[in-house]
């Protein structure tokens, strides 16, 4: 249990962050042990989650509001490195990772680049 206690940290804080609607969908990597006293906790008050297994000893646990844990279990149908360009930006916006962050590996991982009427920073002030 001890070992679990880092990875119950931020589910307790996860959790917290979705109660407050800060963000509405999560994912952990977690080992086997963790993800069966998390799936305990989140079982318990009621949040929709889903395991994507990673190996006999590890998974990622997605978990947040239902329509939120729908999309991302339909996105993640294989590693997540895998997931091609517009499956990764899905994803990473879902997840409420930084979005400008999401565009700019969007345009790496889909070979895109920025048009110079749109790579000038002066274009970033509204």
């Amino acid at each position: 249990m001890a070992d679990a206690a880092p990875v119950l940290r931020l589910l307790h804080h996860q959790v917290y962050e979705y109660s407050r609607g800060v963000r509405a969908l999560f994912l952990l990597t977690v080992n086997r042990k963790e993800l069966e006293l998390a799936l305990a906790k989140l079982d318990t008050r009621g949040i929709h989650h889903f395991v994507q297994e990673l190996s006999p000893f590890k998974a990622n646990l997605f978990f947040g509001r239902s329509a939120f844990v729908a999309v991302a279990s339909s996105l993640v149908t294989r590693p997540l490195n895998a997931l091609s360009a517009e499956e990764d930006f899905m994803l990473g916006t879902l997840l409420g990772y930084d979005c400008e962050q999401q565009c700019r590996r969007f345009l790496a991982r889909s070979g895109r680049r920025m048009t110079e009427e749109f790579a000038s920073p002066l274009n970033d002030q509204g």
